[in-house]
């Protein structure tokens, strides 16, 4: 089998909660292709009792048809039997547990819960009376329910107010890989890429471990790149509209939602969310919140204002990716990728994505600033500019408890960054301008992050502190 990598605390909670002396009710959750079925599998693959996966776009007839099959399966009988309902397929269930011995752990597993709950199928309510009215009372069963479907699994599961209201014992977010993660994953798929390469890599794919997946370590990453994302027919072509569908039921509802966020890489109030696509209340607060579950989006507050001034901004590097380069592409030109390298606009994208990646990484930034102890509040910050003064923008703002404030630029080279008297200028500018506006009177330490550091001359001296490329490979878990 293949190793496994990273999710090493997942694996940590799994395995307690299957070593329990009760019955465990497990959910597993997380975006599309992020290996929630390949870590189950991993784990407890020779260890099953019962499998089912959930068919998406099938009927209540067709997903009974394929439980009794695997009911059939699992119990080495040559008898497949009907069950009509949900109720009775549950009850078939619970006599194929009580088949098995009784000192062993019946380990249960539904995979894609979310597509077996069809209109009018009583499914949720015929699982909450086989869990409460018997499950739950074994000290033998660990249930572990799956799905893409994030909003299903909170909604239906989580926040369950029935007969589920507080009956999960176990719940795991699998989240992308970071960095380190991903490098780890490449080494290990024989792809011995250098980190600047990884970093670039991690710009248009993120750290899902599918994308990662598709990559061919014979060819460079342009290749690659054009070849997923580029070609016609490719097998990333359809992914971003396949990836809503998957996840979340009115798909259009949320992929307005993010259209409308790409327009502006500051991000929005969800004031301007509201008046742009003209959806409100509870059903746009349950989008945002469901948008950043899957961490499609993040929040942060402005500097010094009120919670109620939250603004949202994509953060996953994919979505960014298929906006700026993908949505509207024609197909003409296969190595589009590779005949770009030099343009401005891949420039100006990698400049802003390798902000982004950085603001994901802010924990190892904090270690690599020796300040992952204490207490910060990190946020962007932006004045605009008047007649009367310039505007400035601040990257990354990391307010400390030992009242200190790091100032972080954030910028993308090849090689070692040249601050030069016009970019000194403009950063003591920016302080001043930022200590203006804040009335701050705490010592401002002006950072920069970039790839290979800051290249020494007569202007490099306004930086105290370095952050580099290889600091945010540092593992935060």
């Amino acid at each position: 089998m293949k190793k496994i990598i990273a999710r090493k605390e997942e694996i940590k909670e799994l395995e307690r909660l299957y070593q329990s002396d009760r019955s465990e009710l497990v959910i597993v959750f997380g975006r599309r292709r992020i290996g929630k079925t390949f870590l189950i599998n991993h784990l407890f693959g020779d260890r099953f009792t019962y499998t089912f996966v959930g068919v998406r776009g099938q009927s209540q007839k067709h997903q009974l048809e394929m439980f009794a099959r695997q009911l059939q399966a699992y119990s080495g009988s040559t008898f497949t039997p009907n069950p009509q309902t949900w109720d009775e397929a549950f009850y078939l269930l619970r006599d194929l547990i009580k088949a098995k011995p009784k000192q062993e752990r019946k380990v249960i597993f539904f995979d894609e819960m979310p597509w077996i709950d069809r209109p009018r199928s009583n499914f949720v309510a015929a699982f909450e009376y086989f869990w409460n009215a018997w499950a739950a009372q074994r000290d033998d069963i660990f249930f572990i329910a799956c799905g893409s479907a994030t909003s299903w699994m909170v909604d239906k599961l989580v926040k369950n107010k029935g007969g589920l209201y507080n009956r999960i014992t176990g719940r795991i977010y699998l989240r992308p890989f970071n960095l380190s993660e991903c490098e780890e994953y490449l080494h290990a798929h024989d792809c011995t890429w250098d980190r600047y390469t990884i970093l670039q890599c991690y710009m248009a794919m993120g750290g899902v471990p599918y994308y990662l997946s598709q990559i061919n370590p014979q060819q460079s990453l342009a290749q690659n790149i054009d070849r997923l994302f580029f070609t016609k027919n490719s097998i990333m072509s359809n992914e971003f509209d396949e990836l809503f569908t998957a996840l979340f039921n009115k798909a259009e509802h949320y992929i307005e939602v993010i259209k409308m966020m790409a327009e502006k890489r500051e991000g929005f109030l969800r004031s301007e969310i509201s008046e742009k696509t003209k959806l409100t209340g509870s059903h746009l607060t349950h989008i945002l919140e469901n948008l950043e579950r899957c961490d499609f989006i993040m929040t942060y507050q402005k500097y010094k204002s009120k919670k109620r001034n939250m603004i949202y901004r994509i953060s996953d590097p994919y979505i960014l990716f298929y906006f700026k380069f993908i949505k509207n592409y024609d197909y003409k030109d296969p190595q589009f990728w590779s005949h770009n390298l030099m343009s401005p606009s891949l420039s100006s994208w990698q400049g802003f994505s390798f902000e982004m990646l950085c603001l994901l990484h802010l924990q190892q930034i904090k270690k690599a600033l020796g300040i992952s102890g204490i207490a910060t509040y990190s946020t962007a910050w932006r004045k605009t500019g008047d007649t009367d003064q310039k505007g400035a923008q601040i990257d990354l703002l990391i307010e400390r408890a030992d009242r200190f404030i790091n100032l972080c630029e954030i910028k993308f080279c090849s090689g070692a960054y040249n601050i030069t008297k016009q970019y000194e200028d403009k950063l003591r500018e920016k302080m001043r301008i930022f200590r203006d506006d804040t009335h701050t009177t705490k010592p401002l330490l002006l950072t920069m992050v970039t790839t290979f550091g800051v290249a020494r001359g007569i202007h490099s001296g306004i930086v105290t502190n370095e952050v580099l490329m290889d600091s945010l490979f540092e593992n935060d878990k």
